[in-house]
């Protein structure tokens, strides 16, 4: 009789093939092992970009002459911008970097080829919206050599003497929102929806898997409800919870890190009541799919992870390729970085965000109706 305490290897093999076996059992498991790998292979080798150019840019075009039409093909010819569209007067400058729509707003003023060729050196005024240093930092920085250079051609023969050493035109640069490039105004900020997400996706994504493990799903499903009343019930008081969240990271906000807070608080804790539903929808649903608690959080953290890296959180969300913004966009997360940091930054009203904040209501009504379709009023 062989001794247990020996190293067996049949019993070893034995145990290898049951794993395998129970591996292919759980197929949700097992994607997650490959599919969340591939995620972060293609996301961190494709879409993730420190250096994003062709940001959408505005022009207010005062000018018309030869100069000025030059100056804007070497802006555009940089690489760095994009201009999407002209804008007729200042207030249209502000409401579009204010919702934005556009990264940077070009103003040539009037006057300006005239005063060129006087030597005067006119002022050319570039407005950005800085919220996030990280994504205006390299194009600005573009600008102050490209000026230096972008009218040599121009400026040849009897006009060669207006390329003084200081250069021919004056560059004024108006970093709007956050002047000192302070990256904690645009983190601290994000970091609400980005806790609202992990937190609220993942504490309902157990909710209704904890009923069947726990063997109280039976209870559940006979007593007189219906399946809208379970998910609303179930949902409520994690709404308590995430306002706690956000009344937390703002009073951090305030007081540790010093964020403007210039747009009303009442309208941010209403986008917040809608974001927060968005993600207990979502969780609600993982739950209503997963067969345990285990596949829930799999499902969870698989729903955060791409929320966290294409909604322009950690990198500037115009950086990434088209593909990768569009994926980003059907996420709520995205749309709820863009509220917070407007409200708070640069003091947005409702007529700013309502772009974003219906998407992000349409997203919470299609998670909420896929998880009550999902739920099963048997145990089958």
């Amino acid at each position: 009789m062989k001794n247990w305490h020996e190293f067996s290897l049949s019993r070893f093999w034995a145990m290898v093939v049951k794993e395998f076996v129970q591996m292919r059992r759980d197929r949700l498991t097992f994607g997650m092992m490959i599919g969340i790998p591939l995620i972060q292979l293609v996301l961190f080798g494709f879409a993730i970009n420190a250096d994003p150019k062709y940001l959408p840019t505005a022009v207010l075009l005062a000018d018309h002459g030869p100069q000025g039409r030059t100056l804007l093909y070497a802006i555009q010819n940089s690489d760095y911008f994009e201009f999407v569209r002209q804008v007729r007067t200042e207030s249209e400058a502000h409401d579009v970097l204010a919702r934005g729509e556009v990264q940077f707003v070009v103003n040539i003023p009037e006057n300006f080829t005239r005063d060129l060729l006087r030597g005067d050196r006119p002022a050319v005024l570039v407005e950005a919206d800085a919220t996030d240093p990280a994504a205006t930092s390299n194009a600005i920085g573009s600008l102050r050599t490209l000026l230096t250079t972008a009218l040599q051609n121009d400026l040849k023969g009897p006009l060669a003497f207006l390329a003084g050493t200081d250069g021919p035109i004056d560059l004024r640069i108006h970093a709007r929102y956050n002047p000192e490039a302070i990256t904690y105004y645009n983190i601290v900020p994000g970091l609400m929806g980005v806790v609202l997400t992990m937190t609220m996706v993942m504490i309902t994504g157990l909710a209704i898997t904890r009923e069947r493990e726990r063997g109280t799903m039976e209870n559940l499903l006979s007593m007189p409800t219906r399946p809208f009343e379970v998910m609303i019930g179930k949902i409520i008081p994690y709404i308590l919870v995430g306002y706690i969240q956000v009344g937390l990271i703002l009073l951090a906000a305030h007081v540790l890190f010093h964020v403007p807070m210039l747009g009303n608080l009442g309208l941010l804790l209403v986008v917040a009541l809608v974001f927060i539903a968005a993600n207990l929808a979502m969780g609600i649903t993982f739950s209503t799919v997963a067969q345990n608690q285990l596949q829930a959080m799999q499902m969870s953290f698989f729903f955060f992870l791409p929320s966290i890296l294409l909604s322009g959180f950690m990198f500037p969300f115009r950086g990434m390729p088209h593909w990768a913004q569009a994926l980003g966009e059907v996420l709520p997360l995205t749309h709820f970085l863009r509220i917070v940091r407007g409200i708070l930054l640069k003091g947005n009203s409702l007529d700013d965000i309502v772009l974003q904040l219906w998407q992000i209501a349409l997203f919470a009504a299609i998670a909420l109706t896929i998880g009550v379709m999902r739920y099963r009023q048997t145990l089958d």
